[in-house]
């Protein structure tokens, strides 16, 4: 096993962790990624087929898909749980509560306060990773007991915070307060951007939107098309009640932005969102009128092979990455 602090403390071979996306990322895309030496992680609608309000059906789906990705791998493995305000937080205390009945080895906590969940997530033995989008967040996660932070830069896909830190800027900012493991995400597809995040100060990194381009992944195959057929500028930043969203721009995202620039009330451009939101776009394929999140880094992805390939091709192409670095920096005195 490589010798490095994420893969010891969750025990995976290299320092590559499958970000969950909404839709995308189930049991078998999970699996793959596992299985090839990273970390793959169960997304929220993980195995879905249709939006559903019921809480004990939405758990049991949970469950359904821990017991597949067990059945195809015996590597460990992440479950990413939003943790969410309201009404919301009756699905994550039951995500909760089927991860620690079927002992989950890591679980991804976002989209709330480290405090909600962390302590009775460690105190069974469960390794906590929680999403920050700022230097400050992270270090209340550090104190709160958090095994590691994810911070995701503002090129990153999906929904994350108002802050608009890059990668470039949010990882060493993170690395520099906290000395726990940091994982980072946003515009990193390839080799070159693995490297670049560990120099940064990053322990490991985290991919969403490569990961979606993959023959495994749950995404539509529309959804996938679209992502390699994508250029450098197709992605649009979508903000919203309490979060920013990357998503692939598009027929909705025109509309939904033209809506808010025109001062639309709130409830209208709530059910605006609702009508055309991931599933449609995500699962369904309405790669025009549907919602599609994914990072800036789609521009780069010209395929979507098995998930094993983009691994072995990361680790493959390190070593000549870094002899280009090497020679580039033999410009500087040492």
């Amino acid at each position: 096993m490589v010798k490095n602090r994420i893969g010891e403390l969750v025990g995976i071979r290299y320092p590559i962790i499958q970000a969950p996306m909404n839709w995308v990322s189930g049991a078998d895309l999970a699996a793959a990624v596992s299985n090839a030496g990273g970390l793959g992680t169960l997304g929220p609608n993980a195995g879905a087929n249709a939006i559903t309000t019921d809480v004990e059906l939405t758990g049991e789906r949970l469950r359904e898909q821990i017991k597949k990705v067990r059945s195809l791998t015996r590597a460990p493995f992440a479950v990413n749980i939003p943790i969410g305000v309201g009404d919301d937080l009756r699905f994550s205390k039951k995500c909760v509560a089927v991860v620690i009945e079927e002992a989950v080895p890591v679980v991804i906590t976002s989209v709330g306060g480290p405090n909600v969940y962390t302590k009775v997530l460690k105190d069974v033995g469960i390794k906590v990773f929680h999403a920050i989008s700022t230097p400050k967040h992270a270090k209340k996660s550090e104190e709160i007991g958090v095994d590691a932070v994810v911070c995701e830069g503002f090129e990153a896909g999906g929904h994350k915070g108002f802050t608009e830190l890059t990668t470039l800027v949010l990882t060493p900012m993170v690395a520099d307060v906290v000395k726990i493991p940091v994982i980072t995400g946003g515009g990193i597809g390839d080799a070159r951007g693995v490297l670049a995040a560990l120099a940064l100060g990053a322990d490991a990194v985290y991919m969403g939107t490569r990961f979606m381009a993959t023959k495994e992944s749950e995404s539509h195959q529309n959804v996938k098309d679209a992502i390699v057929r994508a250029q450098d500028v197709c992605t649009v930043s979508v903000p919203k009640d309490l979060m920013l969203a990357r998503d692939l721009s598009n027929a909705f995202t025109k509309q939904y932005l033209e809506m808010r620039k025109a001062g639309v009330p709130d409830a209208e451009l709530k059910a605006f969102l609702a009508e055309h939101s991931q599933y449609p776009g995500q699962h369904l394929g309405d790669t025009d009128n549907g919602e599609v999140c994914c990072g800036q880094v789609a521009g780069l992805i010209d395929s979507a092979p098995w998930a094993a390939e983009i691994i072995e091709g990361i680790i493959k192409n390190l070593s000549s990455v870094m002899e280009e670095l090497k020679r580039k920096l033999a410009a500087f005195p040492a």
